[in-house]
């Protein structure tokens, strides 16, 4: 099966693209040569860029301030577990409470790091990192992996406030989706999303076997997805086929 998300609103739409961005910096992180930890620099340079926007921060703390509310409402359920239910709103009020104690914006400490931030400017040009034009940095890339890794992993700890808050947010919003089985005709789908509950994240399984890529849009009020096929040159076109595929609507 393959996993599909698609956000139904602009806050999960920038959530998701660092979600993407952490995984993939921990990913290099790990690695041993030069050029993974030239990679990792240059995502966490994005996640600056991503994390440079006023209202993240505020975004961040109001969506775990609602999703505490929302699991207080289900206490005295009795088919809710009160230790897990416990357990759930913990985490949400340290990880709201640690980055309400991050001064300004995630990650501004690293822009009083002038050697950092030349390489950042230098990154937007093509071949702009050569050795001829940063030789410290250069130089850094010659030091030994663990060396490396030791001064990447002081930097990306400036962001880890905003790492922990984001995987508390994702993880419960994923969580509070039922999976539905739903009928896909003519290689097209649509749902109204209009009722009581605010759906912000769309979750699709797909049969890997049947070799579709869904063309997904959508908003609060309405999910459309069109099944789309590879040709050779992968160019996308419909696909007219029924099948069954998962649905998860999160809110």
């Amino acid at each position: 099966m393959i996993h599909y998300e698609y956000p139904l609103n602009e806050t999960v739409r920038t959530l998701l693209r660092l979600e993407h961005l952490f995984a993939r910096m921990g990913q290099l992180l790990a690695r041993d040569a030069p050029l993974d930890h030239h990679y990792t620099l240059a995502t966490l340079f994005e996640i600056m860029d991503v994390t440079s926007r006023v209202d993240l921060k505020v975004d961040l703390l109001q969506e775990l301030d609602r999703q505490r509310q929302q699991l207080a409402g289900y206490r005295g359920n009795p088919s809710i577990s009160e230790s897990a239910l416990d357990m759930a709103i913990r985490r949400i009020e340290l990880a709201h409470q640690r980055l309400n104690h991050v001064a300004g914006k995630a990650g501004q400490a690293l822009t009083a790091n002038d050697w950092l931030m030349s390489i950042r400017s230098r990154m937007s040009i093509p071949g702009g990192t050569c050795e001829f034009d940063l030789p410290a940095y250069f130089a850094w890339q010659q030091e030994s992996a663990a060396h490396r890794r030791t001064d990447l992993q002081r930097w990306i700890s400036t962001l880890d406030p905003m790492a922990q808050a984001l995987a508390v947010c994702l993880s419960l919003l994923r969580e509070s989706g039922t999976v539905q089985t739903v009928a896909v005709r003519g290689g097209q789908f649509q749902q109204s999303l209009v009722g009581s509950r605010n759906f912000q994240l769309a979750r699709l399984r797909i049969a890997r076997s049947h070799a579709l890529v869904p063309e997904i849009s959508g908003n609060r009020l309405l999910l459309a997805v069109r099944m789309m096929r590879p040709d050779a040159e992968y160019r996308l076109k419909h696909a007219i086929v029924d099948f069954s595929m998962e649905l998860t609507l999160c809110a």
